[in-house]
């Protein structure tokens, strides 16, 4: 498993609350468990405790996520770090699941399971994954959505670093926000200078004939 695939970690944990809408699905164990995706001999160390701390890691992750957004790279950096610092991984050699021609295993880096808790452990993949993606693609790869009251986290994979939305529903969305606002800017432009005056009275003259 590359170790850049964890950053999904982050990202699925941060998306879990709408806090613009007001929504939250992080509101039981089996929520809990849903974020750990295959995972499932970490995610059946979950217990009630855990909700309430998965919180609080998801609000310190959005918090890295929103110093990013907003250009501050020092804070979004040492705000990782703390929890880097926080929640240490395990790093393995492992070979599972994957093979060449011949059959041999494909050394590749895995992070192992957290002894502790399940939310020492997942907080610690997390973590680790956004940071290698961090520290190989930039600061400014981590992103919120621009299209309110969405706010949803993402990774900026693309080639020009133009990500701006967290999915190609929200990219419409602002996209068709963007051109209806334009169209009443242009009718209350018309308005405002007269233009729409000597319409109207062609429209009357027409009408008159």
């Amino acid at each position: 498993m590359e170790l850049a695939y964890y950053s999904d970690y982050a990202v699925r944990l941060v998306n879990s609350e709408e806090p613009l809408r007001g929504k939250d699905a992080l509101t039981s164990v089996d929520a809990v468990r849903d974020l750990f995706g295959g995972n499932s001999s970490a995610a059946r160390r979950t217990t009630d405790a855990d909700v309430t701390r998965f919180r609080s890691v998801r609000a310190r992750l959005r918090a890295i996520f929103e110093a990013a957004d907003g250009g501050n790279e020092t804070l979004a950096v040492d705000l990782l770090n703390s929890l880097l610092l926080e929640f240490p991984v395990s790093p393995q050699i492992s070979g599972h699941d994957y093979r060449d021609d011949d059959g041999r295993p494909l050394w590749h880096m895995h992070l192992a399971d957290h002894p502790s808790n399940a939310t020492a452990g997942y907080a610690a993949i997390a973590a680790m994954g956004l940071a290698f993606h961090l520290t190989e693609h930039g600061v400014d790869r981590l992103g919120l959505c621009q299209a309110a009251p969405c706010r949803n986290a993402y990774l900026d994979t693309s080639t020009n670093r133009s990500r701006r939305y967290c999915s190609d529903r929200c990219a419409t969305r602002a996209n068709v926000a963007a051109y209806r606002a334009r169209k009443r800017l242009d009718a209350d432009r018309s308005d405002s200078t007269g233009l729409a005056a000597p319409s109207a009275q062609r429209a009357s003259a027409n009408g008159d004939r």
